[in-house]
């Protein structure tokens, strides 16, 4: 069948292994094998999908389905991102198999999109008539391409895969998630007692819930995210990414049983307009009553009040509605500045962090505040709100953000009368691949990391207000 070819294409081959088990978050190093022929694995592969409500078509008699399309964050209004699963049975000996599963996904807005693949508009942008004139008599009009680039950017049957922007990999987190559903049913079957003996046998253990989609699992963050450790997320404002990496993070987290709390660097005077929102059901008038508040209006706003940070605000209220154990606090105090700045905010983070000691804490500041020692270039005595917090608390792990180049919405004095200016600004950075991933150092750094979170190539985020 055509559509398995579309997404096979560049896949590497990983080695052949079989590693005990895994946790939630973990992702494995070997694959999954089964010690039974693929003719008796097939029944069980289908079984899991349908009980997990992914629907899916199958190329029968060739071990190979795939499902449909599934938001991120499912059912809000910012999601962006769609995915899906081929599934496809591989024949290792006539007594073992694999089953792979490759993730699909596709990006309404284009970042996955390859460079170059932009329309050069040329003279006219009108689709019809060279000249662009309307039709249709008076009144009647015609669809230029951005107009049908909107009408065509959410996933609509196999062509979807091809609009926009799309890319695939080897899901290994799924695979073992299928096999620790199949692996039990495989050993009923072969353990079961004939008919004339009885026999008490354990049920086969359910398979997990994948009601909610939290995108590509996140290397390197299992080891990270426990209960009552804190991940302090030094970021550049202004990016789409860091907030996407946050919700993923959040809701990779939560999905597995462990409950989530976000810190954002927002005014605390706003708690109750951000709680409120969390809490509700999403309609037009609760994102109304969140952007009241004046801070989304300021003129010189750097990224954090950007469309991204409503984006991870609705994806937590989204994550909630569903039954998931996340919240989020404000901590920022942006009257003060200086020393009495960085206090006030670590008395903020702490307060909540002492009062819910059971929770993993994903605390995301802007990178100076975020280091966990004393000093910076023009202060050596200077303590960052990172620095009082890791005193107090030994579970921080402060994380330096990385990042692929592309934009970020940034303000900078510019000119000769060094004025004041914010906009999409180019941003330098290292291409270590697509993958989110959390890695720790040997040891903290002169900054007082001790490691990164990695969000690919960036791209600005404008703000939510302008």
């Amino acid at each position: 069948m055509r559509m398995w070819s579309v997404v096979l294409v560049g896949l590497v081959s990983l080695a052949c292994g079989c590693a005990a088990g895994f946790k939630e978050l973990e992702i494995p190093e070997e694959e999954a094998v089964y010690d039974a022929p693929l003719e008796e694995i097939w029944p069980g592969v289908r079984q899991f999908f349908t009980d997990n409500r992914l629907s899916f078509r199958e190329d029968t008699g060739n071990f190979r389905l795939q499902t449909e399309w599934r938001e991120e964050f499912g059912g809000s209004r910012v999601a962006g991102f769609w995915h899906r699963y081929l599934v496809v049975g591989q024949r290792e000996t006539p007594t073992r198999a694999k089953v792979w599963v490759i993730r699909v996904t596709r990006s309404a807005n284009q970042t996955l999109s390859r460079a170059g693949r932009e329309l050069d508009w040329g003279i006219s942008r009108a689709v019809g008539s060279a000249g662009g004139g309307g039709s249709g008599g008076p009144g009647g009009s015609m669809l230029s391409i951005e107009d049908l680039a909107d009408n065509t950017d959410k996933p609509v049957g196999d062509i979807a895969i091809m609009n926009g922007s799309a890319q695939s990999s080897r899901d290994l987190v799924m695979e073992w998630k299928v096999h620790r559903a199949v692996a039990p049913l495989l050993a009923k079957q072969e353990t079961a007692a004939p008919k004339t003996q009885t026999q008490t046998l354990s049920p086969p253990v359910p398979p997990p819930s994948l009601a909610v989609e939290c995108g590509q699992s996140i290397i390197g963050l299992y080891a990270q995210a426990k209960a009552g450790h804190v991940l302090l997320l030094g970021e550049l404002h202004g990016t789409q990414e860091v907030p996407r990496f946050v919700a993923q993070a959040a809701c990779q987290s939560a999905s597995n049983g462990l409950p989530v709390t976000v810190g954002l660097e927002l005014p605390v005077e706003h708690q109750e307009r951000v709680a409120a929102f969390v809490r509700s059901a999403g309609m037009p008038e609760d994102l109304a009553r969140l952007m009241e508040a004046d801070f989304w209006r300021n003129p010189y706003a750097d990224g954090r009040s950007s469309e991204a940070i409503v984006n991870v605000l609705e994806q937590l209220r989204r994550l909630r509605a569903q039954g998931q154990d996340v919240d989020v606090f404000a901590f920022d105090h942006p009257l003060l500045k200086g020393q009495p700045h960085e206090d006030r905010m670590a008395g903020t983070v702490l307060a909540r962090l002492q009062a819910e000691p059971q929770r993993l804490f994903l605390v995301v500041t802007g990178n100076i505040h975020a280091r966990t020692t004393r000093g910076v270039p023009w202060d050596k005595d200077f303590q960052p709100m990172g620095a009082r917090v890791a005193q107090a608390h030994p579970t921080v792990v402060g994380l330096d953000v990385a990042y692929a180049s592309g934009t970020a919405w940034i303000c900078s004095v510019e000119g000769a009368r060094q004025k004041l200016a914010c906009g999409e600004r180019p941003a330098k950075g290292k291409d270590n691949g697509d993958r989110f991933f959390v890695h720790l150092f040997g040891k903290r750094s002169r900054d007082g990391y001790h490691g990164v979170f990695y969000v690919g190539p960036i791209t600005a985020s404008p703000p939510a207000v302008r």
